[in-house]
């Protein structure tokens, strides 16, 4: 039995392909449940850079949402945005505005559904950040906007005491989103 022409594949060396490190979202919703409260989680940016910091925010927020159709913001805390941002194929409209809580963006859903994230500021100590995002995702937190960033306005800046926290729980969090790094 004969069988037929063999085709030479040509394939070519392997190469090695370098991803940039992915850096994990430090963001904490409240249960999905009946809305309390002035916001409905937290979010930790890396930047005041909108086109940088929200594809990665909307792509997990489209799980609960769908598709994110508007996001609001403070004009005066963000760097300047376009007026739109092209997330996975579709148009996100974004909308400064100077009445917006400088700490506060809402992300709205093609449907309607809207979420109000608590913005921490980017510089903002890990050890002051993480328990501000748990306290802001609590299912009943009912905390103002100013009660939640409390600590925030009682800490002053300055380089943190330790490279390596002494708490688990914090070291996990390093992990996960980083030290910032004041002396960059």
């Amino acid at each position: 039995m004969t069988s037929g022409p063999h085709l030479r594949l040509a394939t070519p060396p392997a190469t090695m392909v370098t991803e940039p490190p992915r850096q994990t979202l430090r963001l904490k919703l409240k249960p999905k449940a009946p809305t309390t409260g002035y916001v409905d989680g937290a979010w930790w940016p890396r930047s005041w850079d909108l086109s940088t910091e929200l594809p990665a925010l909307l792509a997990v927020l489209a799980i609960r949402l769908g598709r994110v159709s508007r996001v609001s913001y403070n004009l005066t805390t963000w760097n300047a945005a376009h007026r739109r941002l092209n997330v996975d194929g579709h148009q996100v409209r974004l909308g400064g505005f100077h009445v917006q809580h400088p700490h506060t963006i809402d992300v709205i859903a093609s449907n309607g559904t809207r979420l109000t994230l608590l913005v921490l500021p980017p510089a903002t100590h890990p050890a002051t950040a993480h328990p501000i995002m748990m306290i802001a995702a609590r299912r009943n937190n009912i905390d103002s906007i100013d009660e939640l960033l409390t600590p925030i306005a009682a800490t002053k800046p300055g380089p943190p005491t330790s490279d390596q926290p002494d708490d688990p729980a914090m070291q996990r969090w390093e992990v996960d989103g980083g030290l910032v790094s004041l002396h960059a």
